[in-house]
């Protein structure tokens, strides 16, 4: 995996903006966890799903082997919502490809390990990722439990 050199911010503005971007806990991820939780589930939160570095789920369902991540528009190149940096275009632009590259290599090693990955981005409504959460958890467990 390349190297990336990281640029002096454009501002103090943008270090500033840069520096207060949570790695958990976000908005997002509590709008979620919120509403999976009053649906009667209980997980865990920023689980390890791999030995390789920044590989952890945001929410984890390990009894149904079930691993969601709630990615952010900017940091994993949403399609829909996803924006280009203007100032240091090019190391934002390898960062977001490398995070990509990440991300799909992380499903498909949980996915061989019998894991089933949820996706989903921050700008997601919460009710419908939840109940989309629930489902495949639900579906699991019952798998699971047939054995």
């Amino acid at each position: 995996m390349p190297s990336l050199n990281k640029p002096r911010p454009s501002s103090e503005v943008a270090s500033r903006r840069m520096k207060s971007v949570g790695k958990r806990d976000t908005a997002a991820e509590m709008e979620v966890r919120r509403r999976v939780h009053a649906k009667g589930l209980r997980y865990r939160v920023d689980f390890p799903v791999s030995k390789r570095p920044r590989r952890t789920a945001d929410l984890a369902f390990t009894g149904a082997r079930v691993a969601v991540f709630i990615d952010g528009c900017f940091w994993h190149g949403c399609p829909k919502h996803g924006t280009l940096a203007k100032s240091n275009a090019t190391f934002w632009r390898e960062k977001i490809e490398t995070n990509q590259k990440r991300d799909a290599d992380t499903n498909e090693r949980l996915e061989a390990a019998g894991w089933r990955v949820i996706r989903l981005w921050e700008h997601e409504d919460p009710e419908r990722a939840a109940d989309r959460i629930a489902q495949a958890v639900r579906e699991r467990s019952a798998h699971c439990s047939i054995r």
